[in-house]
């Protein structure tokens, strides 16, 4: 006589819960993919006025939503095959993701706060580098351009750091620091610092990884009940035959 293993109405309701929240959880894995890549190239693009763990947040959420396909793959056959181990495995690496969520999320807040003194702090530095760096060179021009700002605080910063002014100060000039005239009495002149500006683009990234992360962490601690629940049906179920 074979002995057959029947969940609970209720169990069987989570168990379809489950392939939902698993189809959910592989959304939650692109998003977390395609936020982390786009975040880290721009990151990447300003690496010099940034600290190297603004590019470490977007890398761990890049690495999370890798993770999630693999996870899925536990929670979907468990499910299916109704696998005490293969659930509890799910659970475990679920648990390891949310925890990684929340830290990255909360690294989000964290460096926004710390974003102010960081990045003043480099742009001074790499202005007095322009002209013996062309790397640092292309980094401002592009800022400046962008941002249609100059220096980091206002446009005398440069004059102060070169006795110049680059040509991105200026709108539609073209050429490198002295070869045109862009003064501070040019009419193009980018009157505002790079500071400010950069600053807020930075810190609304940093504030949307943060956002991001925590509330994909409690989207998938709804699939930690689940999959706990449906662990222990499954092990009743075993325990009652």
């Amino acid at each position: 006589m074979v002995n057959v293993m029947k969940l609970s109405l209720g169990s069987k309701c989570v168990k379809y819960l489950m392939f939902v929240f698993n189809l959910l959880f592989v959304i939650t894995g692109v998003i977390l993919l395609s936020i982390g890549l786009v975040i880290h190239g721009v990151y990447h693009s300003y690496q010099h006025f940034l600290d190297n763990k603004f590019l470490s947040v977007p890398s761990l959420l890049i690495a999370i939503g890798a993770i999630i396909f693999f996870i899925a793959f536990f929670g979907c056959c468990g499910a299916v095959r109704e696998n005490y181990c293969m659930i509890i495995t799910f659970t475990s690496l679920l648990v390891i993701v949310f925890i990684l969520e929340l830290s990255g999320g909360i690294s989000g807040y964290v460096l926004r706060a710390r974003a102010s003194t960081i990045i003043q702090d480099k742009m001074i530095d790499t202005m007095k580098m322009y002209r013996n760096s062309t790397e640092i060179a292309l980094v401002w021009d592009k800022l400046q351009r962008e941002f249609d700002c100059c220096g980091t605080v206002n446009a005398t910063d440069w004059n102060d750091s070169l006795n110049a002014m680059p040509v991105s100060c200026c709108d539609n000039q073209v050429g490198a620091i002295g070869t045109t005239n862009c003064t501070l009495s040019s009419s193009t002149l980018h009157h505002e610092g790079c500071y400010h500006k950069f600053l807020s683009f930075i810190g609304s990234h940093a504030l949307q990884l943060g956002g991001v992360g925590i509330g994909i962490a409690i989207v998938q601690a709804v699939g930690i009940w689940f999959s706990i629940y449906l662990a222990r049906s499954i092990k009743n179920s075993y325990e009652s035959v």
